[in-house]
């Protein structure tokens, strides 16, 4: 073999120019190179003998070429291209989409600045964040002041485009820090939602994620939309959205949530783990969470993003759906708590006793804690029409 090697190589002589012509690409043959040793490969195409070598160590580009151009055994050397150096490549800079992670005080998020929505949001909730006294009141949802305003949507995106401004971390899960609950009213945490999907079910799951922190000592969450292929009437698939407003800010056709859950720092327990991709449309109350639960796998696959990827999914984690319960609060307790809000966030007599009315309609009793609030507040305001009574006198 070495014999006829050597053989070959002596009659490898080089070209000019004017012969490059002859080179006939049928009998192009390419070799590999493997580890530290070279690699020779020769075979016979008519009377063509070819060789090829690649020698790493000696070679920018790991292929060298020899190639026949005559009957006589005759070949062309084509030295390997050498790459473009990164300095020049760079040297008035690489496109750039903006910070890649933007962190606040209790979430963190990537942009995408071309359909001014996040890709996703994570955030870690506990029980102490969920208690506190901020208040969604005193917050306005306005752009964020670290995104340029040419990739911002901005609050006339959203007026009367019939999309509601969809948290991804959820405003009720930072009532500990006034500051952490108006970053979430930030638009760079918001979706374009549907009104019934904001107020229902979603507003239901992340109700079940606050109920976590009772049994888990930490649990974060990733949320975010998605734009998923439709199948049209001839078969194919096609991704197409909505956008609304000057901004053209995207409409997604459904939203994800993925959870993660600690029982406790100290514990041995595996940590628990939930996917669920929900549609940006009205979900009635017959609908349970466990319904829209899919492998962590295909929602990494159709997202393009990796959760949690320093957890070992395959041996570390166990279902979260199997370990809790993933139920969702019923028609019943829901209507008390978004009542309950509405009593809590009445400014006249008039208001709350509206609130209540409705309540009534609906046949659902009014719970101890509802009734609690109801009193409380109903003072709180015939103290303030007294006092207003009185200045309006003393004026």
């Amino acid at each position: 073999m070495w014999a006829r090697l050597t053989s070959q190589i002596l009659n490898v002589s080089l070209v000019s120019s004017m012969d490059v012509s002859l080179v006939d690409m049928s009998y192009f043959f390419k070799c590999f190179f493997f580890g530290l040793k070279y690699v020779f490969s020769s075979t016979q195409i008519e009377s063509y003998s070819i060789l090829c070598i690649e020698n790493l160590r000696n070679i920018p580009l790991p292929l060298l070429f020899l190639i026949p151009v005559s009957s006589e055994g005759h070949f062309l050397f084509v030295p390997p291209l050498e790459p473009v150096e990164e300095s020049l490549l760079e040297q008035y800079g690489f496109p750039v989409a903006g910070t890649e992670t933007r962190c606040y005080t209790n979430h963190a998020l990537s942009y995408d600045q071309a359909k001014r929505v996040p890709r996703w949001v994570i955030e870690h909730i506990s029980k102490h964040k969920t208690l506190g006294n901020a208040d969604r009141r005193h917050c306005k949802f306005r752009p964020d002041p670290s995104i340029p305003l040419m990739f911002s949507a901005v609050n006339e995106d959203y007026l009367g485009s019939g999309w509601s401004r969809g948290h991804m971390a959820p405003a009720g899960d930072n009532k500990y820090s006034t500051q952490a609950m108006a970053e979430t009213f930030y638009l760079s945490n918001i979706v374009p939602q549907n009104y019934k999907n904001n107020a229902g079910f979603w507003n239901r799951m992340e109700m079940y994620c606050r109920e976590l922190t009772e049994r888990f000592e930490d649990v974060w969450i990733v949320s975010g939309p998605l734009t998923l292929p439709q199948t049209g009437d001839d078969g194919k698939k096609r991704v197409t959205y909505q956008v609304i407003g000057q901004g053209d800010v995207a409409v997604p056709s459904h939203l994800y949530k993925v959870i993660l859950a600690r029982r406790s720092r100290i514990s041995s327990e595996p940590l628990v783990l939930g996917a669920f991709v929900v549609p940006n449309d009205p979900i009635g109350f017959s609908h349970q969470l466990p319904e829209f639960q899919v492998h962590i796998e295909d929602l990494e696959k159709i997202s393009g993003l990796v959760f949690f990827p320093q957890v070992d999914k395959t041996k570390d984690v166990k279902n979260i759906c199997d370990v809790d319960t993933c139920k969702l609060i019923g028609f019943d307790e829901f209507t008390l708590y978004i009542t309950a809000r509405k009593v809590h966030s009445a400014r006249t007599l008039h208001r709350l006793e509206k609130v209540m009315s409705e309540l009534r309609e609906t046949g659902i009793e009014p719970d101890e804690y509802l009734m609690k609030l109801y009193k409380k507040k109903e003072e709180e305001l015939v103290q303030q029409k007294q006092m207003e009574a009185r200045e309006g006198r003393a004026g």
